[in-house]
């Protein structure tokens, strides 16, 4: 217990906790996507449950590190290809999430927009549902992340703790400026799609370093907030000033 109050335990709890908040990005770019086709007094709520739903998730892998460990072993065999059952979790939220981005960008493209007559109206426990199969794939490969970075389990459950706490107050924020602005919203399902896309190839053993996608996202941002400002600077209104009057002839 002395080793939780030592510089170096400090430094793991803030260098995991801010993994933890930068794993948890896919995760709330994805519920603000869902949460919208709801009525608007049932979004934060879902919203709010869907972060807490995470965070149970996360706690309850972490005090299951035994099974995490099996989950890791090949049970299925195709064509001399070993599968583990993290290997199907993945390639199934990988799917899923390639699948969903697809639709969400064709309804876009085709203008199917939120709030118009001809989308399907969606219940809250529909979107729990996607919201929950999601946040089996993202917990399961933030909660190997931390086990990677920690032994030790306080540290990575007050790691997650933290995460969720900030993630909680600024998933709001994040899902309003995501739905105000429709070209960032476009470049949200670009990035949940490669995400689908990593995630497909991690059930295949193919690994991607996280990094290089999360600076392509990055980058993409950044390109994107210039685009904005240079946007916002062209619509300004020009000053007309009073020509001056021509002199009688």
């Amino acid at each position: 217990m002395e080793y939780l109050f030592t510089s170096e335990a400090i430094v793991s709890l803030l260098t995991l906790s801010l993994l933890e908040i930068v794993l948890g990005i896919d995760n709330i770019i994805f519920m603000s996507i869902l949460v919208v086709r709801l009525p608007k007094e049932r979004q934060e709520f879902a919203r709010r449950l869907g972060l807490a739903l995470a965070l149970i998730f996360r706690i309850g892998l972490l005090f299951s590190i035994s099974w995490l460990a099996n989950l890791t072993q090949p049970f299925i065999n195709i064509a001399s290809f070993g599968f583990s059952g993290r290997d199907l979790i993945m390639l199934g939220g990988g799917l899923f999430l390639i699948a969903k981005s697809t639709t969400e960008i064709h309804n876009k493209m085709e203008g199917a927009e939120e709030g118009q007559t001809n989308v399907k109206s969606v219940s809250l426990s529909g979107i729990l549902t996607q919201i929950i199969i999601l946040d089996l794939v993202f917990s399961l490969d933030s909660v190997i992340t931390a086990v990677g970075l920690s032994q030790h389990l306080e540290i990575m459950i007050a790691a997650n703790v933290i995460a969720m706490v900030i993630m909680l107050f600024s998933a709001k924020s994040i899902s309003n400026f995501v739905h105000q602005h429709p070209t960032v919203k476009m470049l949200a399902l670009a990035f949940l799609l490669m995400v689908g896309f990593v995630l497909f190839l991690d059930g295949f053993h193919v690994h991607v370093e996280k990094g290089y996608i999360y600076t392509a996202m990055a980058f993409s941002l950044t390109v994107e907030l210039l685009n904005m400002r240079f946007r916002r600077k062209q619509m300004k209104p020009v000053a007309l000033h009073n020509s001056p009057e021509l002199p009688n002839a």
